[in-house]
């Protein structure tokens, strides 16, 4: 559990989730193909130095990878997701910060193909069930409101920091286990896409206090 105990040290409200989804990985962690067993893209050699090599440590290794994995098929499919919710907002700041968020999902996407080629391995999307929760709750709330009403801005707002709080947890994780692994660059690489998913969800909760909270408070 030591694994768990440094990851909970993250600052912010995500750590809770953050040791949650690590315990879920390392629970499946014995049904799960070895590390040293994976298709490699290129054949090449991890392109870093570690502080312990991946044959020290397959088992963690092996969660690590399977992590980004997860989350590399979760940003695809957001790529997919949020112009749909884009179109749905009425309010034109809470389409603008979806819009933005879009774009750095993209960039996300890069970001993991960049860490794919830098540990030598192919860049293979293993379906992330918990997105695809998250993401068709959102499309049942566009379902249960009411076209160009503030309430529904209100029930986008709620379902994308649901989505942005489990990439939150999910990177925030993936950052202690790069550092642990002694993948400074790696870690460095995801560092960068924590902190764009922290301001992305800042975002939308001024856009919901300042504007549509209040708008939505006002209708029958």
């Amino acid at each position: 559990m030591g694994l768990i105990s440094e990851v909970r040290k993250i600052d912010g409200y995500d750590n809770f989730y953050t040791g949650l989804i690590l315990e879920c990985l390392l629970y499946r962690m014995g049904h799960t193909k070895p590390f040293m067993d994976m298709e490699r893209g290129t054949g090449s050699e991890p392109k870093f130095k570690t502080k312990t090599s991946v044959g020290a440590e397959p088992a963690l290794m092996e969660l690590f990878v399977d992590s980004l994995r997860d989350i590399y098929w979760a940003e695809n499919h957001l790529v997919k997701s949020l112009p749909k919710m884009i179109a749905s907002s009425s309010s034109q700041k809470l389409g603008s910060a979806i819009e933005n968020h879009l774009k750095q999902t993209v960039e996300h996407v890069n970001r993991l193909l960049v860490i794919f080629d830098l540990l030598g391995i192919e860049a293979i999307a293993k379906k992330c069930d918990a997105m695809e929760g998250l993401t068709k709750e959102g499309e049942g709330i566009l379902e249960s409101t009411h076209e160009g009403t503030a309430t529904r801005d209100v029930g986008i707002i709620l379902a994308s920091q649901k989505v942005e709080h489990y990439e939150i947890a999910t990177y925030g994780g993936l950052v202690q286990l790069a550092a642990t692994l002694g993948l400074t660059e790696v870690a460095d690489i995801l560092s960068q896409t924590l902190e764009e998913e922290k301001q992305a969800d800042h975002l939308l909760t001024e856009v919901a206090e300042n504007e549509i909270n209040y708008k939505a408070s006002e209708e029958v």
